[in-house]
């Protein structure tokens, strides 16, 4: 579907948030995270803790701006929800999904780290981070795989 031109610019910052979003877990899962093992435990937690700050941070504000532009073109340009393909219904879906583990890790174990940082229990709640993250990456490829098919 070739989309309006304001559009375009509507997309094109869609696009950049999920880029950030699943890019960043990319690169969190398959560089940093082998590189930081050859760090000491305590280094790695204060790496980690600056990491996920910043990280989450980002996140904070793409994922809320990935949503409400997809949503905004989901009314601008299909016209509703009744008209979307099944491809965007399942990249909604997915979409979605992601941004509860997102806010399951923010508010779980992410808290659990933060408070627990210059202790043994910070690496237990960077590992469950870790799983998650692990999760929201494959939903993330398997959505980015479904919005380049055609509905």
């Amino acid at each position: 579907m070739s989309l309006p031109a304001p559009w375009d610019w509507v997309l094109a910052l869609h696009i950049l948030c999920i880029v950030a979003w699943v890019g960043g877990m990319f690169f969190a899962v398959t560089v940093l995270r082998p590189s930081v093992a050859a760090l000491e435990p305590a280094q790695r937690i204060a790496l980690h803790n600056r990491v996920f700050r910043r990280f989450f941070l980002v996140i904070w504000h793409a994922m809320p701006i990935a949503l409400l532009s997809g949503y905004a073109m989901v009314l601008g340009v299909w016209g509703g929800f009744a008209r979307l393909p099944w491809n965007v219904n399942l990249m909604q879906a997915l979409g979605l999904i992601m941004a509860a583990i997102f806010l399951l890790v923010v508010f779980g174990p992410y808290r659990r780290f933060r408070a627990a940082v210059s202790t043994a229990r910070a690496a237990e709640a960077a590992e469950r981070i870790r799983r998650l993250i692990l999760v929201n990456l494959a939903l993330g490829v398997v959505t980015i795989i479904v919005a380049a098919l055609n509905g």
